[in-house]
């Protein structure tokens, strides 16, 4: 099995900052791309940031310049600092990981979220 276990969420107050962690665990022969989504209420879930094994990253338009996300191959971590935050990045934010066991296919998982609070 293979587990993402999320951190770092929270309520802070615009312009603040925040960074929150997923570390990959389980039966893991190689991690390729890692990424983080959010999902505001009644919207879609929607790409915030990727990167991929070999460190290329990928920002929404909305959050390049403020967020950077970044990976610790070794730990099996991602991670994404949260800089200059605005209340319309009020969402929950999952991770995503697209995981190769041993004998089996590459698989995207999910985190189980966390809950990011911005005030105004």
């Amino acid at each position: 099995q293979v587990q993402l276990v999320e951190s770092g969420g929270g309520l802070v107050q615009a312009g603040g900052s925040l960074r929150l962690s997923c570390a990959a665990s389980g039966s893991i022969f190689s991690i390729y791309a890692m990424g983080w989504y959010r999902q505001a209420p009644g919207k879609q879930r929607e790409l915030v940031a990727a990167i991929t094994s070999g460190g290329t990253t990928n920002y929404a338009d909305s959050v390049k310049g403020r967020f950077t996300i970044s990976r610790d191959n070794a730990k099996n971590t991602v991670y994404l600092q949260m800089n200059s935050l605005k209340p319309e990045d009020t969402a929950v934010y999952y991770c995503d990981a697209t995981i190769r066991r041993v004998g089996t296919p590459c698989i995207d998982y999910w985190g189980q979220g966390t809950q990011v609070t911005v005030s105004s």
